[in-house]
C-alpha cells in the first residue's frame, strides 16, 4: 500500500501516517517527536492550540543535529487558532508557530476551526484556547474569506507550502471553492467507527482534497478530559477485538488500517513506545471487504470534538 498522498496542487506527497501531537506534554515532547522520527515517522501534526511547538520543533531540531533527518525529509503542519483569524493577525500568527518550531515554514497550514474569537496578543495569554481573558467565550465578527485570503498570502510569501481546512463541513468547504484562489489542499476532521462520515469524504474526494482523520480511536483521547460522552472505547470494543485476533493485530492497528483503507490519513499518538511502532506499521496489512463493513456499521455520528459543548453559540456542526 502507498505510504503517502500527492495533494493536487502542488505535488506534495503527505505521509498518510503521521504522529499527533495534541496532549502530548511539554516535559516529554522533544523526546517523544525525536524517537518518533528514529522510528520512520515522517509527519507530524501540531497546531498552536496544543502549547507544545517550541519542544516539538526543539526534538525535530535534535534529529536534524544528529543527521536522523534533514527538514525536507519530515512534514510538519500546524493550525491557526480562532484568536487570529482577521486578516492583520494571520502572517503574524503563522510566523510566532514558525519561531516556535525553529522553522522557515511549514509544509500544512490549517484553519484550526472556521471560528472567528476576539484577539488576544501572544504576550498576554499563550495558548490563548477558547476562553478570554475574563474566562468567557466571546465571538468574533470576522467572516471565513477574510482568514481564507490572508492564508493564501502565507503561500505566496513561502510561509506555507501547502494550506487547508479543520473542522469544517460541506457547506463551508463549498463556499471557500468559490472565492479561493488557492484551494485547500487538505482537510482535517473527526472520524472513527462511530462517526464515519461517508458524505464528507466522498464529496473531498471529488474536489481532490485529501482528508485527514483524528481521533481515530474515538472516545480514548476524550476520557482524561471527560469528554467521552459514555461511549465504549474502541480499542476494548468487542467487534474490533475480535476482528484484531483475527487478522492477528492490535485493535489500534485495525482501526488505522479502517481509516487508510479508506484513503483517509491519520495522525495517531502514543506514549508509548511499541505501540508508536505497532501505529506506523498500519499501512503493512490489508482488511476484508467485511470487516471494513462491520466496523463500519458501529457508526452511531458520535461527534466527541464539538465546539457546542464549549459555548452553545458555536454549534459549527448543527
Amino acid at each position: 500500500m502507498a505510504t503517502t498522498v500527492t495533494l493536487k496542487r502542488t505535488g506534495a506527497k503527505m505521509p498518510l501516517v503521521g504522529f499527533g501531537l495534541w496532549k502530548v506534554t511539554k516535559e516529554t515532547c522533544a523526546d517523544t517527536v525525536y524517537n518518533a522520527i528514529k522510528e520512520g515517522y515522517r509527519l507530524f501534526d501540531g497546531a498552536s492550540d496544543y502549547g507544545n511547538e517550541k519542544e516539538a520543533g526543539e526534538g525535530l531540531a535534535r534529529a536534524i543535529k544528529d543527521g536522523l533527518v534533514k527538514r525536507e525529509d519530515v512534514w510538519i503542519t500546524s493550525k491557526l487558532w480562532n484568536t487570529n483569524h482577521a486578516k492583520e493577525h494571520v502572517e503574524e500568527a503563522c510566523k510566532y508557530s514558525l519561531n516556535l518550531w525553529g522553522l522557515d515554514y511549514f509544509d500544512l497550514y490549517l484553519v484550526h476551526f472556521p471560528i472567528s474569537l476576539e484577539y488576544i496578543p501572544p504576550s498576554t495569554k499563550f495558548p490563548q484556547e477558547w476562553w478570554g481573558l475574563d474566562g468567557k467565550v466571546h465571538p468574533n465578527k470576522v467572516p471565513l474569506q477574510e482568514t481564507w485570503t490572508a492564508m493564501e498570502k502565507l503561500v505566496d510569501s513561502g510561509l506555507a507550502k501547502n494550506i487547508g481546512l479543520s473542522n469544517c463541513q460541506g457547506s463551508l468547504i463549498l463556499d471557500v471553492q468559490r472565492y479561493a484562489r488557492i484551494e485547500p489542499q487538505v482537510l482535517q476532521v473527526e472520524i472513527h467507527p462511530y462517526l464515519t462520515q461517508e458524505a464528507l469524504v466522498d464529496y473531498c474526494k471529488l474536489l481532490g482534497i485529501a482528508v485527514t482523520a483524528y481521533s481515530s480511536f474515538g472516545p480514548q483521547s476524550y476520557v482524561e478530559l471527560g469528554g467521552h460522552k459514555g461511549a465504549t472505547s474502541l480499542l476494548e470494543h468487542d467487534t474490533i477485538a475480535q476482528i484484531a485476533s483475527k487478522n492477528q493485530k492490535t485493535p489500534a492497528q485495525i482501526l488505522l488500517r479502517w481509516a487508510l483503507q479508506r484513503g483517509l490519513a491519520v495522525i495517531p499518538k502514543s506514549n508509548n513506545h511499541q505501540r508508536l511502532v505497532q501505529n506506523l506499521a498500519s499501512t503493512s496489512f490489508e482488511l476484508s471487504e467485511e470487516d471494513m463493513k462491520t466496523i463500519s456499521g458501529l457508526n452511531i455520528n458520535l461527534r466527541l470534538n464539538d465546539p457546542v459543548d464549549i459555548e452553545s453559540s458555536l454549534a459549527i456542526f448543527a
